[in-house]
C-alpha cells in the first residue's frame, strides 16, 4: 500500500495563501463596515431623539415668550407615564415640569458646549430617580431669564440601536459567508489553469503529449513557452544520445559477437582464454550501452508509438521478403493501441520476432496484441516445429543457435541468421521495464510474448 501523500505546508500552498489573504481582507472590510454603519446609525437615532427634544423646547419657548405657558404641555412622547421623556422650565423662582417627573426635577450633570446661544445644546443628566437621561437645554433671555430642559431616556437611543446593530451583524455575517464562498470559487477558478498545466505536464511525462499546449492564459504563456523550449532541447539531446548509442552498438557489438562465434571452435582457441576475454569485453560493452540507453530513455521526451501501423508495415515488408515461401501473416492488433516505446526500438523488437517466426514457420504467422493491467502484451506465433521447454532459455543467449530447430525445418543449420534477434529483443524490452517469454503456440510452433509496460 503506497504511503499517503503529504500535504504541503500552508505557507507553500498558493490556494491557502490566497484564501487566508482573502479571508483577512473580507473580515477587515466587514469590521470596518460594521463600525462605520454603527456610527452612522448612532448619529441617526440620536438625531431623531434630539429632533423630538428640540421640537418640544421650541414649543415651550414660544409659549414662554407669549406669556401663555400652561402647566401642561405634555405632547407625545412626553405624555408617557414614568421616568424617561420629560421637560422642565426654570424661570426665576418658578419651575414647571412635565407630569412624568411626578414632582421631581432633572439634574444636569454634564452641560454640553453652547456654541449657538439661540439654539438648544446637548447635555447629560439624571432624572428624579437617578436614571441617566439625554438632555437638550436652551437658555432664554428675559426678565427674569429662563432655562428650558427636555429629556429622553437613554433606552430610547440604545434600544433601537441595539436592535439595528443585531440585524446588521446578521446581515454582515451572511454577506461575509457569501463573499468567502465567492472568493473560494474565484481562487479555484483562478488556479484552474495551473491544474490543467500540471495535467499537461503529466501527459508529456507519460508520453501522451509531446509538448504543452500553447493555448494558455497570458500570465502562464511565458512559463509554457519555457517548458516547451526545455522539452525541445531534451528531445534533441535524447536524439543525439540515441545516435551515439546506436553508432557505438554497431561499432562494437557485432564485431565482438562475430569474434566470439569464431573463437567457439576449439581449434582456434584451444585453451579458451581468448573466448573468456571476448565474453568479458562483450559484457562490459553491453553493460555500459544498457546504462547509456536507459539514461536516454528516462527523459521526458519518450513518446507513445501506435502499434497497429508499425505491425502492418512490417507485415507488408516480410510478406514480400518471404514471397517464395508463401508466408501468411495474420494481424489482430487494435487500431488505438499505443506503447511507451520509441519507434525505432519498437520496429527492432517486432522485426526480430516476426522475422524469426517467418523464418521458422511452415506457412502461417499470427501477431496479436492486447492491453493488460500492467501494460501491453504482443504475441508472435508460428506453425513451425517450435522449441522444447528446456531449449527456451538457451535460445535467449546471445549468438546461440539451436541445430534442432533448424534441422527440423531444413535438415541443416543453413537457415540464415546469427542468433542475435531474441537476446537483442529481450534487452530492449528490459530497458523499458518489460520482458520477453517463449512458449508453445496453439498453431504448433513457437509463441514469443513481448510485454511492454503501460
Amino acid at each position: 500500500m503506497p504511503p499517503p501523500k503529504k500535504r504541503p505546508p500552508p505557507h507553500r500552498s498558493l490556494r491557502t495563501r490566497l484564501l487566508v489573504a482573502a479571508l483577512a481582507l473580507v473580515l477587515a472590510a466587514l469590521v470596518v463596515a460594521g463600525l462605520a454603519i454603527g456610527v452612522i446609525l448612532h448619529r441617526f437615532v440620536r438625531g431623531q431623539i434630539e429632533g423630538h427634544l428640540d421640537a418640544q423646547i421650541v414649543a415651550l419657548r414660544t409659549g414662554l415668550e407669549a406669556g401663555l405657558l400652561p402647566r401642561d404641555r405634555d405632547a407625545p412622547p412626553f405624555d408617557r407615564g414614568g421616568p424617561g421623556w420629560a421637560w422642565e422650565v426654570r424661570r426665576g423662582a418658578e419651575t414647571f415640569g412635565s407630569g412624568s417627573l411626578r414632582g421631581g426635577h432633572i439634574t444636569v450633570t454634564e452641560p454640553g458646549p453652547d456654541d449657538e446661544p439661540d439654539r438648544p445644546h446637548p447635555a447629560d443628566g439624571t432624572g428624579p430617580r437617578g436614571e441617566r437621561l439625554i438632555l437638550r437645554i436652551l437658555d432664554v433671555p428675559g426678565t427674569p431669564p429662563a432655562t428650558i430642559v427636555a429629556a429622553a431616556p437613554r433606552a430610547a437611543l440604545y434600544g433601537p440601536l441595539r436592535e439595528a446593530l443585531t440585524s446588521l451583524a446578521l446581515a454582515l455575517g451572511v454577506l461575509g459567508l457569501c463573499l468567502i464562498a465567492g472568493l473560494a470559487l474565484q481562487v479555484r477558478l483562478g488556479l484552474a489553469p495551473l491544474r490543467r498545466l500540471r495535467g499537461d505536464l503529466a501527459a508529456v511525462r507519460t508520453g501522451h503529449r509531446e509538448r504543452v499546449p500553447e493555448e494558455q492564459p497570458a500570465e502562464i504563456k511565458p512559463l509554457v513557452a519555457e517548458l516547451n523550449a526545455l522539452l525541445d532541447q531534451n528531445a534533441q539531446n535524447l536524439e543525439r544520445a540515441r545516435g551515439h548509442v546506436a553508432n557505438l552498438a554497431h561499432a562494437l557489438k557485432t564485431p565482438l559477437a562475430t569474434l566470439s562465434m569464431a573463437l567457439a571452435e576449439p581449434a582456434r582457441d584451444p585453451g579458451g582464454a581468448l573466448r573468456l576475454q571476448v565474453d568479458a569485453m562483450d559484457r562490459r560493452v553491453r553493460h555500459h550501452l544498457r546504462r547509456a540507453r536507459a539514461a536516454a530513455l528516462a527523459g521526458s521526451a519518450r513518446g507513445r508509438t501506435p502499434l497497429a501501423p508499425r505491425v502492418s508495415d512490417l507485415r507488408d515488408a516480410l510478406v514480400r521478403l518471404y514471397a517464395e515461401k508463401g508466408v501468411a501473416i495474420e494481424l489482430a492488433v487494435p487500431d488505438d493501441l499505443t506503447v511507451p516505446c520509441e519507434g525505432q526500438d519498437l520496429d527492432e523488437m517486432l522485426g526480430n520476432l516476426v522475422d524469426n517466426a517467418c523464418r521458422w514457420c511452415r506457412s502461417r504467422v499470427r501477431v496479436t496484441a492486447l492491453p493488460q493491467a500492467n501494460g501491453v502484451r504482443v504475441a508472435v506465433e508460428d506453425d513451425g516445429a517450435g522449441l522444447a521447454a528446456e531449449a527456451a532459455e538457451a535460445v535467449m543467449a546471445r549468438g546461440r543457435r539451436l541445430p534442432a530447430r533448424s534441422q527440423a525445418m531444413t535438415g541443416d543449420e543453413g537457415v540464415p541468421g546469427h542468433g542475435f534477434g531474441l537476446p537483442i529483443t529481450l534487452e530492449l524490452a528490459e530497458l523499458y521495464g518489460g520482458g520477453l517469454s517463449l512458449g508453445r503456440s496453439d498453431l504448433g510452433g513457437l509463441k514469443a510474448e513481448l510485454l511492454l509496460p503501460a
